[in-house]
């Protein structure tokens, strides 16, 4: 019967996944159905993620405001402004824009904005736009396990604290392991591929005319935009800077009457109204904004996938101990492994998550290969179909970024196996030194 019910997880996540987007909690709903109902599998509303998906609804509309606001716009000026100046270096520079924007938000979307100008400068340079645009799509994918305020980040912290290891902690473990493992990736990147001026596709292109010529154009940034930029900025630092205040390895608070996700929600929705009443900005068109849209499909897909994922571990935690437990026991890097492929499936580093860290944690796997193995649940540029990712490929006229006939034979695979492989050996060593 444990067969059976593992068929029908993973037939559930297949099925989600060949739908895409939202469709991926849909079809964890469905699963969930199936499980109970069908299979007899107890299930409950305590193995819903509630708490990440709170904060998944009030940090977007944190930053949904601070867009409206036009915030979002001055920051990709700011970040166009920093590539254009520094042409010559846009496969190392282009990644730090995408990896920053991303830990800020806490969503990597926001590189939808900046890949056209990265395109752009490295077309103008002769560089092969391919080689940036690779490595800061998989920036702006494993930043997201470096940023405080993203799902993914909250929910893990969320569970290793009882077990002793602080928010604080996992985000300086985080941070420096991912923004090296992405410095790697880009050395690895600025090597991949013909030079551009010897790619014939570029060059049958450039023949028809259909390489376009770079455009300088700058954004109307409106008069709010860096106030509400500022809020946004401002809400941040309050929340680590709380986040730590509380936390047991500093204890500066104790006893506080409001816990580390209660802050998070609070302070963001503060945040989303003092930029409506100070920006002046119609709260109407928060709900229609993308980054609003983009957010609320991650909740569904998170609420779906845990769900499902879940009910099936708790009811089989004692025989996945002892199958996996001796497994990863004797050979921990396994867990970055299946994190990894389940990632590429679930195409969510929240869902990934949510779905397989309290299963990591519940058949004992020792905290250090937990947080070493986290990068791996950015693992979402392996199949070629992720928003981003397609974005990139659609905004180089040069041909460069292309997809090849095998599937896997595109420039994101080996830069971003090798971010991931760098960010997870770096992980155990700088984890074996904070905890």
């Amino acid at each position: 019967m444990t067969g059976i019910e593992l068929f029908v997880v993973l037939a559930f996540i297949f099925l989600g996944a060949r739908i895409g987007g939202i469709g991926i909690g849909f079809a964890g709903g469905a699963g969930v159905i199936v499980l109970s109902l069908v299979l007899g599998v107890p299930t409950s509303q305590s193995f819903i993620p509630v708490d990440v998906i709170l904060i998944i609804m009030s940090v977007i509309t944190a930053i949904a405001a601070m867009q409206v606001a036009g915030g979002m716009d001055w920051l990709v000026q700011l970040a166009e402004d920093f590539l254009r100046k520094n042409p010559k270096r846009i496969t190392f520079y282009a990644p730090i824009v995408t990896y920053l924007m991303t830990v800020m938000a806490g969503t990597g979307h926001t590189a939808f904005s900046t890949l056209p100008v990265i395109a752009e400068v490295a077309k103008g340079q002769g560089i092969r736009p391919s080689r940036p645009l690779s490595i800061a799509v998989i920036a702006s994918q494993i930043a997201i396990t470096a940023s405080p305020i993203s799902a993914a980040v909250v929910f893990f912290s969320g569970i290793l604290e009882p077990i002793g290891v602080s928010y604080i902690t996992l985000l300086a473990i985080c941070i420096p392991t991912t923004f090296i493992a992405c410095m790697v990736g880009a050395f690895v990147a600025n090597f991949m591929g013909c030079e551009l001026k010897d790619d014939p596709i570029y060059q049958e292109r450039l023949a028809k005319g259909l390489v376009s010529e770079e455009n300088t154009t700058r954004r109307e940034i409106k008069p709010e935009a860096k106030r509400a930029t500022y809020i946004f900025l401002a809400a941040i630092i309050f929340v680590v800077c709380y986040a730590a205040a509380i936390s047991h390895s500093i204890g500066l608070i104790e006893n506080p009457t409001l816990g580390r996700n209660e802050a998070i929600m609070s302070v963001m929705l503060t945040a989303a109204a003092a930029t409506v009443w100070l920006c002046k900005i119609d709260a109407s068109k928060i709900a229609s904004a993308p980054t609003f849209r983009s957010g609320m499909t991650a909740c569904i897909c998170v609420l779906g996938v845990a769900w499902l994922g879940s009910t099936f571990v708790n009811a089989h935690v004692d025989g996945i101990k002892e199958f996996a437990g001796s497994l990863l026991s004797d050979y921990p890097w396994m867990l970055a492994l299946i994190l990894f492929f389940a990632s590429m499936l679930l195409y969510s580093q929240g869902a990934t998550t949510t779905a397989l860290m309290p299963a990591a944690l519940a058949i004992g796997v020792a905290p250090l290969t937990m947080i070493a193995s986290f990068a791996a649940v950015s693992a979402l540029f392996v199949l070629p179909t992720y928003p981003t990712l397609l974005a990139a490929v659609e905004m180089d006229d040069t041909g460069s970024t292309r997809i090849g006939n095998l599937v896997f034979n595109h420039p994101f695979f080996i830069p971003g196996v090798v971010t991931i492989f760098t960010s997870v050996a770096l992980g155990f060593i700088f984890g074996g030194f904070l905890l």
